[in-house]
């Protein structure tokens, strides 16, 4: 009993000082699952709508139009790439159907204070289904709200951003539904 003990707590310490594990199947969006496919011609437009600097990141919003010239079917959506020294670090994928509620969460984040909870500590956030996060945290009751955005499949670190810079992430992600509606729209 007293070796199965001593391994526990070993165990438990080892785990214990391990970093949080990476979120594993992540579904894809619908624009990846209808960009995927095969055996037949895809063509894959795209659009920069802006761009935001934060820190030594730059973070790019881009429109997604793809088609299938077999059936004449569109997916649309938008990407956030996220850079440094002309690399891309990460990306992920918003599908159409999911900006509204992406731009309620940029909303809502953009507002949020200390008075969201009666405890001292919060975290609250918004994922999208590609895993793409948003987010707004404190330590203390009396400490700044920070904001941030993140690659929650892998749990990247977190940019923070500022109030004002998370209004202009939000502007271009408007910015970027405004061009996509007119897009879907009949012509």
């Amino acid at each position: 009993m007293r070796k199965f003990c001593v391994v526990l707590l070993a165990a438990s310490g080892f785990c214990a000082g391990t970093a949080p594990a990476q979120v594993t199947n992540v579904p894809l969006t619908k624009l990846e699952v209808f960009e995927a496919q095969t055996g037949m011609v895809m063509v894959k437009g795209s659009g920069q709508i802006g761009s935001l600097a934060v820190g030594a990141l730059n973070l790019t919003i881009i429109t997604k139009e793809s088609m299938n010239v077999g059936t004449g079917r569109k997916q649309y959506g938008l990407a956030i790439e996220v850079g440094e020294n002309n690399l891309l670090v990460w990306k992920k994928v918003v599908d159409y159907d999911e900006i509204d509620s992406l731009v309620n969460g940029l909303n809502y984040l953009s507002i949020i204070d200390d008075k969201v909870t009666a405890l001292p500590a919060f975290v609250a956030g918004y994922v999208t289904k590609s895993g793409f996060r948003v987010g707004a945290f404190t330590s203390q009751r009396r400490g700044a709200i920070q904001l941030f955005l993140q690659d929650y499949t892998t749990n990247s670190a977190k940019i923070l951003v500022t109030p004002t810079q998370l209004a202009q992430f939000l502007s271009l992600v408007e910015e970027a539904r405004k061009n996509l509606d007119s897009l879907r729209a009949p012509h």
